[in-house]
């Protein structure tokens, strides 16, 4: 059984419920464990641009509460998973910081972080400790034919020594190996590795939309029947903001966005609504085609 206490972060609970329902569902399926810690709040990345110390903080109260269930950290959302990550290499390689930290911690919560627990993605849980091979064996579903677009957006990857170096964040390969491990087919197109654009909404929200539309395109022109992503603003950005982006520039995508955990609950046979499909805004009928689809030949 593979532990985690489950960090969901601020967005996911209220904006993108359907990656929540998707993620828990695969999890239980896959024998990941996720544990809800109520007391568990923001990470602090809304605030590392304006009072560092406050943001580190706040990452180091999570990280305490994780450590004292002795549970390491899985997350949904890229831009949290960096944070606690980047946070929690700082607190275990200077001493006299993470000393700074839980005075205040102490002085706060009543409580100390010893530096011993890890943060990770979801879908850096998936692809490391699950696997690729036992995710091909949960695969009930043939999602053969189904071109996919990977999103791996910013934080997902970097800053690549809080994530272990896991992947090459200038030409990474593990969403679209999570995503070949279904069955369905990953499309490369130009410019995958570029930002949604959501971290400079607030200040400038005609460049902040330039970004998704531009990737829209490129994703709809190399094939691709839905794009693929793994962090909730990532999907306001492609998906809520669609509609949007289609008005300002004329253009018509009609791409659907998928959370990853959905993708894989439907290769394992789960229904749309199991995964929350229906509380995703953009609908297609090839996508929904394949949701019906006869069991994969074994």
């Amino acid at each position: 059984m593979i532990e985690y206490a489950l960090y969901l972060g601020c967005t996911a609970p209220v904006r993108t419920l359907n990656y929540e329902l998707a993620a828990r569902k695969t999890a239980s399926r896959l024998g990941i464990d996720l544990v809800d810690i109520k007391q568990f709040g923001c990470c602090g990345f809304p605030l590392k641009s304006v009072h560092q110390e406050t943001a580190l903080l706040m990452s180091a109260r999570n990280l305490a509460l994780a450590e004292e269930r002795g549970r390491d950290i899985c997350a949904l959302c890229s831009s949290c998973t960096g944070t606690l990550a980047e946070a929690n290499r700082m607190l275990q390689s200077d001493k006299e910081l993470r000393d700074r930290v839980n005075q205040k911690l102490e002085a706060t919560i009543g409580r100390r972080y010893g530096g011993s627990i890890h943060v990770r993605h979801f879908a850096r849980v998936l692809y490391e400790e699950v696997g690729l091979g036992r995710i091909r064996q949960a695969v009930t579903t043939d999602l053969s034919g189904l071109r996919l677009a990977a999103h791996y957006g910013c934080h997902y990857l970097k800053p690549t020594e809080a994530h272990d170096q896991f992947d090459d964040p200038e030409n990474p390969h593990s969403l679209d190996a999570l995503i070949a491990a279904t069955g369905a087919q990953s499309v490369f197109y130009e410019g995958r590795e570029q930002c949604c654009g959501g971290g400079i909404l607030g200040a400038d929200e005609e460049t902040a939309l330039a970004l998704p539309r531009l990737k829209l395109e490129r994703a709809v022109n190399a094939g691709a029947d839905a794009l693929v992503v793994v962090c909730p603003f990532c999907d306001i950005m492609y998906e809520f903001q669609q509609r949007r982006i289609e008005k300002m520039y004329q253009a018509r995508y009609g791409l659907p966005v998928l959370f990853y955990p959905q993708l894989l609950g439907l290769a394992m046979g789960m229904s749309g609504d199991e995964v929350g499909l229906t509380l995703n805004r953009v609908k297609s009928k090839k996508l929904m085609a394949f949701v019906h689809r006869e069991p994969a030949q074994s």
